[in-house]
């Protein structure tokens, strides 16, 4: 600051004495404000860092509310991470044995499965401060400025610490691949690497011996494009998956969000996690919510279970359209879709939960379907069964119309998908394969195998079942909607009778 001083009075002075002699220093002037103006805005820009982070009393009271009972159906990663928050409750234990302070740990999972609030009820268990910054917010056009942010960051952290009287602060960092990724794949933008290299460095920095403990905590989704130096122990020494809830963590989450909402007698939250595999904790909230609105609606004391099947599809598919198929239309539409409903029921009993052909998203008609169980591995059979349900709206309306529409366009594309699976899998005829190096002429033949056999079992399927299918057809035209139960029920009627 000082040499600031000593340039601006040099340059005063040369300016007074030009003046004197008669130059004209105008010009001079007007272009020496315009450089101060930029030189003091970018430094407004890159001192706004100090209070970038900042976090208030009153939402630090807010966030210190979470804890891990409040977060349903990720045990396994709450396990793992209170094991190595114990390091920093425990300090003088971990003296005595030798343990090395843990400096960070890496949630990774998909969107949406609690990454955020496991962070927060991580400060929570710990009784540290807590802040949280986005990857995003590290990166700038103006050069150094992630790596300043990255300094304050910790040096906030400590400063909080101090004035909440609390001997840790937890440090948590979301998108963290925004400012972790691999080093030399920005090439023309060295701010990105700066800003990880100072990122690595504070974290070497951490020590046991230091007066406020600090964990980092950070959070992705593509672990895959992290640079390694980041990964390694000594920095993220704990990777915690954070993966989506299976039945039982679904039941879990529903339970935790329906504890404030009146629930109807006939509301089973078994039913509703059988229905919503593959969602996330997001997703089942959205879920909840949706339900509360809708019974918000009708003006229902309680959530109902119709409240809840319909948040599902509204999650799932989005909102009801507006949008009025012709006759002939909406007839293809149920075709297509009892074709969808009953191979799905054939190649896995119970799974209709509903058969629609009223427009909701892009969708003109659905089947929605459900997984009694939790599957992790697949087998050859199950993905033909797959291919089958998804080709056999195309195979129906062909076999009883003549022809096929472009509806089906988005059901080819899941075939093939689940026919590489196949391939790749090594269970195809083509044996074990590498994905990369198999010619595409020799993919495209075996792909167009496997759906073409499938393809000839839909189309026998859909011919023993035509009684059955008219049937369910005609009802569907007159209801739109038809239930799991119900549609089995008038499946096994059907064939009673034929």
């Amino acid at each position: 600051m000082r040499y600031i001083e000593i340039i601006i009075g040099v340059a005063a002075g040369i300016l007074i004495f030009l003046a004197i002699q008669g130059v004209d220093v105008l010009p001079v002037i007007f272009f020496a404000g315009l450089l101060a103006a930029f030189f003091y805005a970018n430094m407004k820009r890159t001192d706004s860092g100090g209070k970038f982070f900042a976090i208030h009393s009153k939402d630090m009271a807010e966030q210190q509310l979470v804890s891990f009972d409040d977060i349903g159906g990720q045990e396994m990663a709450k396990g793992e991470l209170c094991e190595a928050l114990d390091f920093i409750k425990d300090v003088d234990r971990i003296k005595t044995l030798g343990i090395r302070p843990l400096k960070g740990i890496l949630l990774n999972g998909p969107p949406g499965t609690g990454k955020t609030l496991l962070a927060k009820a991580a400060a929570h268990f710990t009784g540290s401060a807590f802040l949280a910054a986005s990857g995003s917010e590290f990166i700038e056009m103006y050069v150094g400025v992630g790596a300043r942010r990255v300094r304050q960051l910790f040096n906030q952290a400590r400063t909080l610490a101090k004035r909440s009287n609390k001997q840790s602060a937890v440090i948590f960092i979301d998108e963290i691949e925004v400012l972790g990724g691999k080093r030399g794949q920005n090439a023309g933008h060295m701010e990105y690497d700066q800003t990880l290299n100072e990122l690595l460095v504070q974290m070497d920095g951490i020590s046991d011996k230091d007066d406020i403990r600090i964990l980092v905590i950070g959070a992705t989704n593509r672990i895959d494009i992290l640079d390694p130096a980041l990964l390694r122990p000594g920095r993220f020494d704990r990777h915690v998956k954070v993966d989506l809830p299976d039945k039982k963590g679904r039941i879990k989450i529903l339970e935790l969000h329906t504890r404030n909402k009146p629930l109807a007698q006939d509301v089973s939250l078994e039913d509703v996690a059988n229905d919503t595999f593959g969602f996330s904790g997001a997703h089942l909230e959205s879920v909840v919510n949706e339900a509360a609105i809708l019974a918000f609606r009708e003006n229902a004391a309680a959530l109902t279970a119709e409240h809840l099947r319909s948040a599902v599809e509204k999650v799932i598919m989005g909102e009801k359209l507006d949008r009025i198929p012709s006759k002939e239309e909406k007839n293809r539409i149920a075709i297509h879709e009892t074709g969808h409903a009953l191979l799905s029921e054939y190649t896995n009993p119970g799974s209709v939960a509903s058969v629609n052909v009223v427009s909701r998203g892009n969708a003109l008609g659905y089947v929605r379907q459900t997984q009694p169980e939790d599957m992790y591995l697949y087998t050859i059979d199950y993905i033909k069964g797959k291919i089958a349900v998804a080709i056999a709206g195309a195979v129906a309306e062909e076999l009883f119309l003549g022809a096929r529409s472009t509806g089906a366009a988005n059901d080819f594309k899941q075939a093939t998908d689940l026919a590489k699976q196949i391939v790749f899998g090594g269970m195809s005829e083509l044996g074990i394969v590498s994905p990369e190096d198999v010619p595409k002429e020799l993919l495209h033949n075996a792909i167009t195998s496997i759906i073409k056999a499938v393809e000839c079992q839909v189309k026998t399927r859909l011919m023993d079942k035509q009684e059955a299918f008219k049937k369910i057809v005609d009802i569907l035209l007159a209801k739109e909607y038809i239930s799991g139960a119900e549609f089995r029920t008038l499946l096994n009627e059907a064939e009673q009778t034929a």
